[in-house]
């Protein structure tokens, strides 16, 4: 049974961006090209591959095979191609990144302008996710993350500061009116703003001095979705709202003007920096080796 190849194509990337908009947004296409091409390709398969609804388009148990199988094949097609790159001057290609917001926020943006200015003929395409993923999956070369636990085979290179800290901070108005916790364990009387993961998990706050380890989980006025709308807490921190709990290098600018003050700098955590990740099993594309190099350079 003969199947356009582009008609598989067109289907993968609904399924993997969850829609058709964002399919056409992602793949460069238009919404009703997507559509028309994965109609096609259910006509010509005899069976569907997508429920659609007004709210989501999912997989049904065909599609989801479907894609299982097409993921690491289409896979194998862009590495054969991409071995073409190997004897050119200079590498050329898309290179897709999976990255948290902290990551786009705070380490990306010294990194991707003398990337692309080094590599021209690279398109960067950054997807900004929280949650652990599976980078081969949803369609990227690699990832970001902060945690070196990894699947198997797969590799690990240091990016961005080796070294980062939680910062703990409050307004000089709130800590005259409320007073300066002198504990971690003070903090359960003081308003916080807290932060959620997109799964609904609420993190604790972790502090630690000489080896000693303390978990609180304050409570306060303001809930935010970490990542997309921390500056809503920031702000809230800088007008006197509470006590706010952050990587330091976002919170470092308002420490610098005043607008907020440290508080228990002693107890402030140090973790180690983020890593970029990507499948040691398959041929790295090119774009994606320039880019490692480039970290490693760096």
């Amino acid at each position: 049974m003969a199947t356009d190849h582009q008609d598989l194509f067109a289907f993968l990337a609904v399924v993997r961006a969850g829609g058709f908009r964002e399919g056409a947004r992602i793949s460069g296409t238009s919404a009703s090209g997507l559509s028309e091409a994965v109609r096609r390709l259910e006509t010509r398969l005899g069976v569907r591959l997508l429920n659609r609804t007004t709210r989501s388009v999912l997989p049904t148990e065909a599609g989801a095979r479907l894609a299982e199988r097409l993921v690491p094949a289409f896979g194998e097609v862009e590495a054969a191609l991409d071995v073409v790159n190997s004897f050119r001057d200079r590498p050329k290609g898309t290179l897709r990144l999976n990255v948290p917001a902290t990551v786009a926020r705070l380490v990306l943006p010294s990194i991707v302008t003398p990337f692309l200015k080094t590599y021209p003929e690279i398109k960067l395409e950054v997807i900004v996710e929280d949650s652990f993923v599976d980078v081969l999956a949803a369609g990227c070369d690699a990832g970001i993350r902060y945690d070196e636990r990894l699947e198997q085979d797969m590799i690990a290179v240091p990016i961005g500061p080796r070294v980062q800290r939680f910062a703990t901070a409050a307004s000089p108005d709130y800590l005259r009116a409320r007073g300066r916790p002198e504990h971690p364990r003070d903090l359960l009387s003081h308003a916080c703003l807290r932060g959620q993961f997109a799964s609904g998990a609420i993190p604790t706050w972790e502090f630690e001095r000489r080896g000693e380890i303390v978990r609180v989980d304050p409570t306060g006025p303001l809930m935010v979705r970490l990542g997309a709308a921390v500056d809503l807490a920031i702000e809230a921190a800088v007008g006197g709202l509470g006590v706010i709990h952050l990587f330091e290098e976002w919170l470092r600018p308002h420490l610098d003007s005043g607008a907020l003050e440290p508080v228990l700098e002693p107890w402030w955590q140090t973790f180690t920096g983020p890593f970029l990740y990507y499948s040691g099993r398959r041929h790295l594309p090119a774009p994606l080796r320039a880019f490692v190099d480039f970290i490693r350079a760096g």
